[in-house]
């Protein structure tokens, strides 16, 4: 499938809805737990939400639009989150996320892209070069990525419970995908 803006707003637009409706009011032993040692639980998976929104996707496009390649994006701090989500409750992460990916959308929209924008490149500091596109693209990817990851977080707390179960279960078997 090519990359299609309004896709992609589309799907952008609904991922806090849904992050809500599966996690608001949950208790905290599906929100607050993790896969083990070092992995993130949904709270943080919000957070890290928020803190791309943030830092990563429209300042990149605008570092697109602005420099081209000629100016590589600067780097995302993966564990940013961990700082901005500090003394915060879920409640108060999902209400930010909803306040920031709207106010977000709304700089995407505001940028009045064109076919030829989405084309341009420019340079991420690990892959190179890059379009707008791609961009935007991943940033919809990125969403879908978490939403997995969330479930895959949650299905894991009942990894025990669901006994002889589990091997119909594909969520109990997948270990994650991104590095």
């Amino acid at each position: 499938m090519q990359h299609n803006l309004d896709h992609t707003i589309s799907l952008l637009t609904r991922t806090p809805a849904v992050l809500n409706a599966l996690l608001r009011d949950l208790p905290e032993t599906w929100t607050l737990r993790n896969e083990g040692e070092t992995s993130w639980t949904a709270f943080d998976v919000v957070g890290h939400l928020i803190h791309a929104d943030r830092t990563d996707w429209i300042p990149r496009a605008k570092t697109i639009l602005q420099f081209g390649d000629s100016q590589p994006f600067a780097s995302f701090d993966r564990l940013g989150h961990v700082r901005e989500s500090q003394g915060k409750s879920l409640g108060q992460l999902l209400d930010e996320f909803a306040r920031v990916r709207s106010e977000k959308l709304d700089e995407l929209r505001a940028l009045n892209l064109r076919p030829v924008d989405l084309e341009r490149r420019g340079r991420h500091p690990a892959l190179g070069a890059v379009t707008l596109s791609e961009l935007l693209a991943t940033w919809a990817a990125h969403d879908l990525t978490h939403l997995h990851q969330i479930s895959r977080i949650m299905a894991y707390q009942y990894r025990g419970a669901v006994g002889p179960f589990s091997a119909f279960l594909g969520v109990m078997q997948c270990a994650g995908h991104s590095s």
